[in-house]
């Protein structure tokens, strides 16, 4: 099927309703039509595995599943036989269940290098409460984070930073700093420069690059010598890089880390972890001012919890992380062999932890370029892979891999194509997708 042939009527009206209804037809900006080819945005109606359908029923080899939550694939059997379990029993009371503190117990086995930890609905909330706790423990006002990172929360102390800072009073973001990943030199400027001023840092500890060598580490004393709480956002790194993070992967302990994502393999749930004396500021069991750390009406729903364990379970007794590393190393070499044979192999670039891959698109003079991954992502779908990106999930196997290798390759010959002519544009079929981030619609 050519990309001229491929279109989804059904899709295409689903998303109108959506726009009509729902401002930016998403509930995740990451998820909009924009960011995806005009009019070949699919609209899920279910998942199995590592394969979704849309409405029209096309069948997709799924990458990124969920934003990156979904990494044992769609409906998996012990984790939804968990929640079923919970769902007959009730998942919200006025006190707090037993599954609480069995989601807590088996966390902290999971994560040792944290002593307590508080479960939420969504990262945003935890990345946040971790913010506010270093404030109320340093009693300093300022927060620096890595520039590199793409995303930390929705809240105001980050979005600030960003093109979309509608809304948010320039005093609120002035509180905001921010340092390069990698440059230990540049973080202690920082803290120089501020010195007295900076509650915490808070970085993503690896992406698609692994930490320069003794980089976390050296984190780690700058933030002792400055009296700054390290946290580390394991949103992504959590379970990806290791059952316990990429904290338990490199041995460098931050003071406080948030956890999301792989934990729920889809259902809502994640976690502040950290230090017992940090944390218990927010409990009941010290004699400071209290913090209000995390206070959510549907943080500890049972169902949501016993997806939890049963993630964490299968992750440490079926080596989970180890095979998403080999499905990773496998896809990144079949693409990177497919990109190099249809001459472009300078311009598809997989990049990242085998378990955590992404891919650029160059235009000819080696830029990133928007256009030319609507063009890639066209050929993607037409071909039955659905890719923001390449991360795997552990239900994909070598079928599901090759059938996407020989895709990108057909995809990688209309690439070279559009360099041979220097201009993208009549591969495009409409304008090109967009950055989530940018200041005007």
């Amino acid at each position: 099927m050519t990309t001229e042939e491929f279109e989804l009527p059904r899709s295409r009206e689903a998303n109108e309703r959506l726009h009509a209804l729902v401002p930016g037809g998403a509930h995740t900006y990451a998820k909009g039509d924009d960011q995806y080819p005009e009019g070949l945005a699919p609209v899920i109606s279910h998942g199995r595995g590592a394969h979704v359908w849309d409405v029209d029923g096309n069948r997709y080899v799924e990458y990124g599943s969920g934003l990156r939550s979904v990494s044992l694939g769609h409906a998996h059997p012990r984790v939804v036989e968990a929640v079923r379990r919970e769902l007959d029993r009730g998942s919200n009371f006025v006190r707090p269940s037993v599954v609480e503190v069995e989601a807590a117990e088996r966390f902290l086995a999971t994560v040792p290098t944290a002593e307590m930890v508080k479960f939420a609905k969504n990262g945003s909330d935890a990345t946040t409460a971790a913010v506010r706790l270093a404030r109320a423990a340093t009693g300093r006002p300022r927060v620096a984070l890595c520039a590199d990172h793409p995303f930390f929360s929705v809240d105001d102390w980050f979005i600030g930073t960003t093109p979309m800072s509608a809304g948010i009073p320039a005093e609120t973001t002035e509180l905001t700093v921010a340092f390069p990943y990698g440059d230990l030199a540049a973080a202690e400027e920082l803290l120089t420069r501020y010195e007295g001023e900076v509650a915490c840092l808070i970085l993503e500890p690896a992406t698609h690059t692994e930490p320069p060598p003794g980089y976390l580490k050296g984190l780690r004393e700058l933030a002792d010598r400055h009296g700054c709480v390290l946290v580390f956002d394991e949103m992504i790194t959590g379970f990806r890089w290791s059952e316990a993070g990429a904290q338990g992967l490199y041995g460098v302990v931050p003071d406080l880390s948030t956890f999301g994502k792989a934990l729920g393999n889809g259902f809502a749930v994640s976690a502040l972890a950290g230090r017992r004396d940090l944390m218990e500021r927010g409990g009941l069991r010290h004699s400071g001012d209290r913090v209000f750390l995390l206070s959510t009406t549907h943080g500890a729903e049972t169902h949501a919890l016993a997806a939890a364990m049963a993630v964490q379970a299968t992750y440490t007794e079926e080596g989970v992380t180890a095979r998403l590393h080999a499905l990773g190393g496998k896809l990144a070499a079949g693409v990177r062999d497919a990109a190099a044979a249809m001459g472009v192999g300078d311009h598809v670039v997989v990049r990242g932890r085998a378990s955590n891959l992404v891919f650029a698109t160059l235009d000819g003079n080696g830029q990133p370029s928007q256009e030319y991954r609507t063009l890639f992502l066209r050929r993607l779908l037409a071909g039955g892979v659905l890719a923001p990106s390449f991360v795997v999930s552990s239900a994909l196997d070598d079928a599901d891999i090759d059938h996407t290798v020989d895709v990108v390759a057909q995809a990688c010959a209309v690439y070279r194509k559009a360099l041979d002519a220097g201009d993208p544009t009549p591969w495009l079929g409409g304008r090109p997708v967009k950055p989530v981030f940018r200041r005007l619609a």
